[in-house]
C-alpha cells in the first residue's frame, strides 16, 4: 500500500504496466489491481495534492479492514512496572516477571518480558536537541581526571583539580590546575575564563558542586551567596543544572572528555613541581586543541568562536572580582559579632538579629535583609574588638567619655572651686574610678541649683574636707551655702583658752615630778 500513490501517478504519466511495475519493483498483477481498483472507485488522475496513502487506501479499497497487531497475551503496564523499579532499588526484573507469572502461567516467558520492556524503555529516553544562541551560555565543570603536583623539597604529591569551562555556540575551551574545587579556586577559575574568552555571556551553567550550590534542588537551587555575588559583578545569570541531569549540561561533559583525552593524557609524562609550570602546558596544549579541525563540520574551535561568540560576547566589567566569603552570624548583647575569633560592632539596634557579614581580603561588610549597616577594616587579633562609637547606645557613648579630665573640665565650666572640689574628690581615692559616681552626683545637682549657690557650697566643702556628693547635697539642702564662711586665721577658728588655777601650763610638764607644787589643798 505505500506504493499505491506512485503507482497512480505514474499511470497518470502514461507509462505502461510494466514499466510502472519495474519502477515501483512490484509486479504487473498488483500494478493492475491498483489502476483497476482507482477506476472502479471513480477516482480521477492525478490524485489531490493533500492525499496520502492511508486517504487512497481508505477510498480505493474500502472493504478491507485496518491490520490488527497480533498479541499472543495483553502487554503489562509498562509505566506501573517502571515506577516500582524506581521506587525500590532492589526491586528487579525477574522478581517482576515472577510475580506476574504466579498470577497468569500462560504469560511471557522472562527473555520476552524483559524485551518488551526494553523495547518500551527506549521510547522514554528521548533527547532534545540543544541549539545554543551565540554568547549566550558557558558551562563550567572539573574534569574527573587530575595533575599531580610534586613538592621538590618534601616529593609529597598533590593532586591538582582541572577546570573547564565551554561556550555553547562555538564549544570554545578553556581549561586551568587548580589547587583543589573549593570557593576560592572555583571562583578564581570563572574570572580567569572571562578572562581567557575577553567578554561575559548571559547565562553560566554550573553542575552541582558544593562551591556553586549550597542546597541541591530539582525546582529551586540555593547558590552559593559568593557564588551568587560573582554573577552579580559580571551581570550574568548563573542556572545549575539539575541533579542527575548530565544532558542538561552536554557541552561541558564532552568539553570534559575532549581535555581528559587531549590535555590531560597529553601531559601524563611530564613532571610538575608548581601549577604555574602546570598551566603553561595547559595553555600550549588549549591552543591546539581549539585550533583542532573539526570531523564532521567546516573549521574548528578558534574559528567559530571568532564568528559566533566573540562578537556576541558582553564587555568585562572595569573592574575585577574581588572574592568576599559570606558568613552568617547573631549579633550578641553587646552589640558585637564573631568572626573569625575577632568581635566586630555592628549598631545595637540589631541585637539578638541575624545578620550576614562579607570577608574580603582588607575589610568585612556586616548587612542585614540585604543592606549594608556597618563596615570595618579586618583584624587578625584573636579575642580582640573593633568597634565604631556611633554603634553604642548614647548612654553606653557617655559612660566611656568618663575620664578625670573630662569630669573636672565638666566642673570648672559650673565655676573653679566645683572643679576643684571634683579633682579633690578623684585625688582622695586610691583609684579615680572611685570617685566618679560622687563627681557625677555633683554635676547632677547643678541641673537643680544655679552656679552661684554650687559654687559657694563647693567652697564650705573643700574648707571642711567633705568630698562626697551627699555632703555637697547636705550643704545645698540645708542652705548652709548662704551662711557666711569664718576667718581663716587660727584665732578666729579656735576660741581662747580660759585662765585658771588647775590649768597647769607647759613649764608644769616640764619641771621634775619633786619640784612640782600640789594643787590640791
Amino acid at each position: 500500500m505505500r506504493k499505491l500513490k506512485e503507482v497512480l501517478r505514474l499511470r497518470s504519466l502514461g507509462l505502461s504496466q510494466h514499466q510502472i511495475a519495474r519502477s515501483c519493483s512490484i509486479s504487473q498483477s498488483t500494478v493492475h489491481e491498483y489502476v483497476s481498483a482507482a477506476q472502479a472507485a471513480g477516482v480521477e488522475l492525478p490524485l489531490p495534492e493533500d492525499w496520502d496513502d492511508q486517504q487512497i487506501a481508505k477510498t480505493l479499497f474500502p472493504q478491507r479492514p485496518p491490520p490488527a497487531v497480533w498479541r499472543k497475551h495483553p502487554e503489562p503496564d509498562w509505566s506501573q512496572l517502571h515506577q516500582e523499579l524506581q521506587t525500590h532499588k532492589n526491586l528487579t526484573l525477574q522478581l517482576l516477571w515472577q510475580e506476574r507469572r504466579e498470577s497468569n502461567p500462560e504469560g511471557y516467558g522472562y527473555s520476552r518480558f524483559c524485551d518488551l520492556y526494553r523495547r518500551w524503555l527506549k521510547k522514554l529516553d528521548l533527547v532534545l536537541r540543544q541549539e545554543h544562541r551565540a554568547g549566550e551560555k558557558m558551562f563550567v565543570d572539573y574534569a574527573g581526571a587530575t595533575i599531580p603536583i610534586h613538592n621538590s623539597q618534601t616529593g609529597e604529591i598533590q593532586a591538582a583539580a582541572v577546570f573547564v569551562a565551554v561556550l555553547g555556540a562555538s564549544s570554545y575551551t578553556f581549561a586551568e590546575a587548580t589547587t583543589g574545587q573549593d570557593l576560592r579556586s572555583w571562583i578564581g577559575s570563572h574570572i580567569r575564563a572571562f578572562e581567557f574568552f575577553g567578554g561575559v555571556v548571559e547565562v553560566v551553567v554550573p553542575d552541582n558542586l558544593k562551591s556553586a550550590v549550597t542546597h541541591p534542588s530539582y525546582y529551586e537551587p540555593d547558590l552559593n551567596p559568593t557564588y551568587q555575588d560573582l554573577g552579580k559583578h559580571y551581570n550574568v545569570a548563573i542556572i545549575p543544572a539539575r541533579p542527575y541531569r548530565p544532558r542538561e549540561k552536554a557541552k561541558a561533559e564532552v568539553g570534559v572528555q575532549v581535555v581528559q583525552r587531549w590535555v590531560v593524557a597529553a601531559l601524563r609524562k611530564h613532571k610538575f613541581f608548581s601549577l604555574d609550570d602546570a598551566n603553561q602546558a595547559i595553555a600550549g596544549l588549549l591552543v591546539r586543541l581549539n585550533q583542532r579541525p573539526f570531523r564532521k563540520l567546516a573549521g574548528n574551535r578558534a574559528t567559530l568562536f571568532a564568528q559566533l561568540d566573540r562578537p556576541a560576547l558582553k564587555p568585562l566589567p572595569s573592574t575585577r572580582y574581588e572574592f568576599g566569603a559570606w558568613t552568617l552570624a547573631r549579633v550578641n548583647i553587646d552589640y558585637h559579632i564573631e568572626v573569625e575569633k575577632h568581635y566586630y560592632s555592628v549598631p545595637y539596634a540589631l541585637v539578638h538579629q541575624e545578620v550576614d557579614a562579607r570577608l574580603t581580603a582588607d575589610t568585612l561588610e556586616i548587612l542585614y535583609r540585604g543592606v549594608r549597616v556597618a563596615s570595618h577594616v579586618r583584624s587578625c587579633e584573636t579575642g580582640k574588638a573593633t568597634t565604631l562609637p556611633e554603634h553604642r547606645p548614647k548612654a553606653h557613648q557617655r559612660y566611656l567619655e568618663r575620664t578625670p579630665s573630662r569630669l573636672i573640665e565638666d566642673a570648672q565650666q559650673i565655676g573653679p572651686s566645683t572643679g576643684q572640689l571634683v579633682e579633690a574628690i578623684l585625688a582622695a581615692k586610691r583609684h579615680p574610678e572611685m570617685g566618679y559616681r560622687s563627681c557625677l552626683g555633683i554635676l547632677r545637682l547643678a541641673k537643680n541649683y544655679p552656679g552661684e549657690r554650687m559654687e559657694s557650697a563647693a567652697r564650705r566643702a573643700l574648707r571642711a574636707r567633705a568630698y562626697s556628693s551627699q555632703s555637697m547635697e547636705s550643704i545645698l539642702k540645708n542652705q548652709l551655702d548662704r551662711v557666711p564662711l569664718p576667718e581663716s586665721n587660727k584665732t578666729a577658728l579656735v576660741p581662747p583658752i580660759a585662765h585658771h588655777d588647775n590649768i597647769r601650763g607647759a613649764d608644769y610638764f616640764a619641771s621634775p615630778p619633786e619640784a612640782k607644787p600640789s594643787v590640791i589643798q
